[in-house]
């Protein structure tokens, strides 16, 4: 076996090892970092009555939805070589649009999260105003619309093919435009700098204003909160970049067919490109282990909860009730 030829075999098992094992581990700590996030916020009424909370609930809830649409996909084709776009038409066309709009709505609660923010931490009353949850729910509403509308050509262009070369039916998009507009467009734009210029530039701001939060007269809940919820965003912010840009070059790198000419160069970049998606995917799992990671208060209103659940279950509701106050305070 001549040295290139091992070179390429090498990457494409190390690829398939770190997609299997990481992969695995990611889906598993996606979800359940997901949906105890998810029930943590809907449980407590500080967090029901938060725009920002709100954001972060969505976020989180489609978060889950890209990782069973994506990544247990790439898991199975990848690491198994079981295709379910090759077997089921319908399937084909759902997973792409699926988790497309998905990460769309992730990435514009990201934005709306430290916008949000910036208004409630502003020394401004008419800015704050805009920090309302029936807001909130409307923005929501608008963009997942505009996100399932604009996400349609998945649903027309994406077919299966009968390929010659491979002697096997692949799932690719039938239209050139629509090839040339997710590749330049939709990943690295839409997807990748776009969110990353406006969550940089309004987390700047939002820093600005948590540091002169202390000074204003407001009252001691909404502050902490404020805080809160800030610094949880402003931590989450540089966590979606580093996991979204390297797969937004990649993206881009693996539409340039020059690149094909040399085996073991493309060898490479396929392999930079499952690193950079299965970096991607991860961004999808960091929202609940930054909250705790970043929070005390949030540490605590989650024991509160799980405890909460725990002696619901075995004790009954009115044992646990009278702390609520304090630990959403």
């Amino acid at each position: 076996m001549s040295s290139s030829s091992s070179i390429i075999t090498s990457l494409a098992l190390i690829g398939q090892q770190i997609t299997i094992y990481c992969g695995i581990s990611l889906l598993i700590a996606g979800t359940l970092g997901g949906f105890i996030l998810t029930i943590v916020f809907l449980s407590l009424q500080v967090f029901r009555q938060s725009s920002c909370a709100f954001y972060l609930t969505i976020m989180s809830i489609v978060n889950i939805g890209q990782l069973f649409t994506g990544l247990l996909s790439r898991i199975m084709i990848t690491g198994f070589s079981i295709d379910w776009t090759t077997t089921s038409l319908f399937y084909c066309k759902f997973r792409l649009y699926f988790a497309n709009v998905c990460a769309q709505t992730s990435s514009t609660c990201l934005c709306l999260a430290i916008i949000d923010q910036y208004f409630a931490t502003s020394a401004h009353p008419r800015w704050q105003q805009w920090s309302n949850i029936k807001i909130a729910h409307r923005l929501i509403t608008l963009f997942i619309i505009i996100w399932v509308l604009c996400d349609i050509p998945f649903l027309i262009f994406y077919n299966q093919i009968y390929s010659t070369s491979i002697n096997k039916v692949t799932c690719v998009s039938t239209s050139t435009i629509f090839t040339q507009y997710r590749i330049y467009f939709n990943a690295p734009v839409l997807g990748g700098f776009l969110p990353v210029c406006i969550t940089s530039f309004f987390a700047i701001m939002a820093y600005l204003n948590v540091q002169r939060i202390a000074y204003r007269t407001v009252p001691l809940v909404r502050r902490e909160l404020d805080k809160q919820l800030a610094s949880i965003v402003l931590v989450q912010i540089p966590c979606t970049i580093i996991s979204t840009v390297p797969y937004a070059i990649t993206n881009i790198l693996t539409s340039n067919q020059n690149l094909m000419a040399n085996q073991v160069t493309w060898a490479q970049i396929q392999f930079a490109s499952s690193m950079s998606l299965l970096l991607l995917y991860a961004g999808s799992c960091t929202l609940f282990y930054v909250c705790i990671l970043v929070s005390e208060r949030f540490r605590r209103q989650l024991m509160f909860v799980l405890t909460k659940i725990f002696c619901h279950r075995w004790t009954g509701p009115n044992e646990v009730a009278p702390v609520q106050i304090a630990i959403e305070a």
